[in-house]
């Protein structure tokens, strides 16, 4: 037994410093353990866990309507015509099945296997909809089931009510009205409009023959209303994805069929594009780094397009066969499958690791794939041509590749000219800047840190890579200068674990010329670099906007506001001093005739305007600040502002990308039309 002195020598640490959470204080105490985060991302996951189980209603067949409803105080209303929560009282626990579903975590009707009513599911299996009770500061469920209607009320996960019926019904389906609790979510409760529309429209794609509607009705008079219905579901959503581009055949392949446990759909279209769009689901759970189903689909795609080729003659016997590369260049493809307790490699559910799958899809795909192509013949021309155009581009960007960097970084010779390199040779500590033109690389040179910054200086714009072939790409000497600068080789030869730098910086000019050039050299990295950006490699610098002085006191401003704030700051300091001194109206005078003087020689840029005393200047170019302003402001780690380029939805990105630089003119027009009204101060 201790004693009261060894308890003092081991820290009073006793049994009475053992603390048990019950019911659902763990998910208050610690949130993003069960959503990830309490900013807009874990206030969008709320949503999600509430919306997933009436999908899970649907794909069981028994919903085929689900409303989402943004009220006004930010309450969110989501309603399915599924079966309906069971309100009856459960004999383990004693209390009606709803409130036991709403209060307990891993309580759901989704672990029982084929007898549990949910063969299939993408939801948290059970941790959800408790999980959302947690985080609101009011939930309410109302059931309507068996000609009833049943309610119950919660104030951040406690019932505030039993569950009582409240009226009759001859409808089914649940109801929960959510208000997200503000004092775990700090950076605010209003849900992403767009965001909603974005992610349930491709669940709609997914659970084809689902009725959803979006209402929004939190603005004051007003009520907009959106509503998905996709007939042909993965076919359809690919049909979306392309809807911006040229397609190389008019037919969208789309198959559909069971294998065992495993539910395959499966469609695609080939495009004029150079790169490839895939998108793998499984059980609706986006799959961002494949798994073995696209390991399957991959296989049968490129054996099916090869047998082909050869059957037909697209292929003579003297030719190579068509490589993984070569099949899925301008390739979009959506990719769902549904498997009851699928195995995810990690928590995020990023990659599927089941084995069986990869079976089940490769089979479906080989078999129905080859029917489609003998069935289309000029579909199958179509798909073939671009193919085999993709194989002899290959071989011709092969050789311009090697040609390039033979001499080039990669092995061991020197690199370009114009690069200014760093002394250290440890990746982790570099960082390189891309500066847009001599003068800006100039006083990048001098103001730089030589130890740890490298500068490279670009002539003019670069290629627009969107519409190029690597070969010709290889061509332009700052692309080729990069490339070898990065030290990582492109293409197929592309190895990130030879990147010399950790830290890629894009530095341009705050005009329209520099954001061309950042959107070019952007657009680079996301199509042949796209595992820099997911890894937090691309930066964006930051340079300020104005220069302000009064007397020797000189300050940057990178916005309007910070600008107008810093005039302000400045009269109110003139206003305190000049306080001090009017007593002597000689030191006064003294000192604003040496301010006067002092304002007097002015800084290098042109003086755009003068706002009680202060002297303000626009920077138009990096090139106009010397060498220790552009350290002081934009390099030197300390003080700098950098803006770290990542993506957040890598469909929306990839879209904005072939809007921006691709080939067609029309939905560019369309874009700089739509978004015209929202651009001010354009610098022309």
């Amino acid at each position: 037994m201790a004693t009261d002195e060894t308890k003092k020598k081991s820290g009073a640490y006793g049994a009475e410093q053992i603390s048990v959470l019950e019911g659902l204080e763990p998910v208050r105490k610690r949130p993003g353990m069960y959503i990830g985060s309490t900013g807009p991302e874990g206030l969008f996951h709320l949503l999600r866990e509430v919306v997933d189980n009436a999908f899970d209603e649907a794909m069981a067949g028994h919903a085929s309507h689900i409303v989402i409803t943004l009220l006004p105080d930010n309450k969110v209303s989501v309603f399915d015509d599924g079966r309906g929560i069971p309100v009856d009282m459960h004999k383990q626990y004693k209390v009606s099945a709803l409130e036991l579903v709403m209060t307990k975590l891993h309580a759901g009707g989704k672990f029982g296997g084929e007898d549990s009513g949910y063969k299939i599911s993408g939801g948290l299996h059970g941790v959800g909809v408790s999980v959302v009770n947690a985080l609101s500061d009011y939930l309410e469920v109302i059931v309507e089931r068996d000609g009833g209607k049943w309610s119950q009320t919660y104030s951040c996960g406690i019932p505030k009510n039993k569950v009582k019926q409240i009226g009759e019904s001859r409808r089914h389906g649940t109801t929960v009205i959510f208000h997200p609790d503000a004092t775990i979510f700090t950076d605010g409760i209003a849900m992403d409009h767009q965001r909603i529309l974005d992610h349930f429209r491709q669940q709609c794609y997914l659970t084809k023959k689902i009725h959803l509607t979006v209402v929004d009705e939190r603005a004051e008079g007003s009520r907009d209303v959106y509503g998905f219905y996709f007939e042909g579901g993965v076919a359809s959503y690919v049909r979306h994805l392309n809807h911006k581009r040229q397609t190389k055949h008019d037919s969208v392949f789309f198959v559909e069929k069971q294998i065992d446990k495993t539910e395959v759909s499966v469609a695609l279209q080939y495009t004029g594009e150079y790169q490839e769009s895939l998108h793998a689901f499984t059980n609706n759970i986006v799959n961002p780094e494949g798994g073995t189903h696209v390991q399957g689909f991959r296989a049968a795609l490129t054996r099916v397009l090869n047998s082909y080729a050869r059957t037909k003659g697209f292929l003579k016997e003297k030719d190579e066969n068509l490589s993984g590369d070569d099949v899925r260049e301008g390739l979009t493809a959506v990719i769902s499958i549904r498997y009851p307790e699928p195995q995810f490699e990690g928590q995020t559910k990023a990659k599927l690791g089941t084995p069986e799958v990869r079976g089940a899809v490769e089979s479906v795909m080989s078999e129905s794939f080859a029917s489609f192509l003998e069935e289309h013949p000029r579909d199958a021309e179509g798909i073939i041509g671009k193919c085999v155009l993709a194989q002899r581009a290959r071989a011709a960007a092969r050789a311009a590749r090697d040609t390039v960097l033979r001499k080039g970084a990669l092995e061991g010779m020197t690199l370009p000219g114009k690069l200014a390199d760093c002394s250290s040779r440890d990746p982790q500590m570099c960082e390189l800047f891309i500066v847009e033109g001599d003068s800006a690389g100039g006083s990048a040179k001098q103001g730089r840190d030589r130890e740890f910054q490298a500068i490279l200086p670009l002539k003019g714009k670069i290629l627009n890579v969107e519409r190029a072939r690597l070969d010709k790409m290889l061509a332009n000497n700052e692309i080729k200068s990069l490339v070898i600068a990065l030290g990582t080789s492109i293409g197929e030869s592309l190895d990130l674990t030879k990147l010399r730098y950790s830290r890629i910086i894009i530095m341009t000019d705050a005009d329209v010329d520099g954001a061309h050039i950042r959107t070019l050299l952007l657009t680079l990295f996301y199509r042949y670099f796209h595992e820099l950006i997911i890894q937090g490699n691309i930066y964006i610098a930051q340079p300020p906007l104005f220069r302000l002085m009064r007397g020797k006191d000189v300050r940057y401003a990178f916005t309007d506001e910070e600008r107008d704030s810093m005039v302000e700051d400045f009269q109110r300091l003139k206003l305190e001093r000049d306080k001090k001194r009017k007593g002597d109206k000689q030191a006064v005078e003294e000192v604003e005739a040496a301010e006067a003087a002092e304002q007097s020689e002015g800084p290098d840029e042109e003086v755009t305007t003068n706002v009680a005393g202060v002297a303000i200047s626009r920077y138009k170019g990096l090139g106009e600040m010397n060498p220790e302003q552009l350290w002081e402001t934009t390099m030197d780690p300390k003080k700098r502002m950098l803006k770290q380029v990542n993506i957040e939805d890598a469909e929306r990105a990839d879209e904005m990308f072939d809007i921006l630089m691709g080939s067609e003119v029309a939905p560019r027009k369309k874009f700089i039309q739509t978004n015209a009204k929202h651009v001010k101060d354009l610098d022309v």
